[in-house]
């Protein structure tokens, strides 16, 4: 991904994607916004789903926006909506991985922070969903860049208190809290390889034991900030495609 940084505002719009949107009184929207210099935020779409009113086919996810949005508490009022390119063509999984990320975004972040650098990767992680790219590895690598942006990212590459670096050889167990630590000839938990996690740290293509293993991993770091409320896309999934969990969320 090259996290290159979008263009701050045109004409004082700011660049943006919708999250999540919900029907709000009988004609407008209530939106979940990532945006440029503005971080996370709500957003009321006034008007936005009466007849003939193109707002409602425009205010979607994964389509590039400009917005001005004006108020100063919780909730802002929408000014303006302008498309900034063509949606992103996410289909099946690619589609279920969009909505998990848009997810993370939603339950992670707190509002009004900005993340520009986090904005740039977002929006290039869904163009190369769009293109097809391996789904896992990718997911992986947004979790990563995520934890990394909210100040919680592990260290993959060494063990606990940076003494000693991690081998592709060896096997590992992630303790919260902790660290990586050398795993012991008899573990009862889940088990890492040395080179899954260097994999990880260099941002490279995981092969089908490795998706597995990173899985795990980041599934067990991201829980404590995700809470015990579950996440929708992966009911979607199960809903989808039947309890085999392929997309790796």
């Amino acid at each position: 991904m090259t996290g290159l940084a979008p263009a701050r505002t045109r004409d004082g719009l700011f660049q943006a994607f919708v999250l999540h949107r919900r029907d709000y009184t009988n004609t407008s929207l209530l939106l979940e916004v990532f945006g440029i210099g503005v971080g996370r935020f709500a957003v009321i779409a006034k008007g936005a789903r009466r007849p003939r009113n193109p707002a409602s086919a425009l205010l979607q996810p994964f389509q590039p926006l400009w917005l001005g949005a004006v108020g100063r508490g919780e909730v802002r009022t929408l000014t303006r909506s302008e498309g900034a390119g063509r949606p992103m063509a996410l289909q099946g999984r690619a589609l279920l991985g969009g909505f998990y990320l848009n997810e993370l975004l939603v339950r992670l972040l707190a509002r009004h922070d900005s993340h520009d650098p986090l904005f740039a990767f977002y929006q290039d992680a869904l163009a190369r969903l769009a293109e097809g790219v391996e789904l896992e590895t990718l997911l992986r690598r947004f979790e990563l860049r995520l934890l990394d942006e909210l100040g919680y990212g592990p260290t993959l590459d060494r063990e606990a208190g940076g003494r000693e670096p991690v081998l592709a050889e060896r096997s590992y167990r992630y303790e919260a809290e902790r660290g990586l630590r050398r795993a012991a000839a008899v573990e009862t938990g889940p088990v890492l390889s040395g080179a899954t996690l260097l994999a990880l740290t260099r941002g490279e293509d995981l092969d089908l034991a490795q998706r597995r293993e990173a899985r795990i991993l980041l599934r067990g770091i991201l829980t404590p900030y995700l809470g015990e409320r579950p996440l929708k896309s992966r009911e979607l999934y199960q809903r989808w495609y039947g309890a085999r969990n392929e997309l790796g969320v």
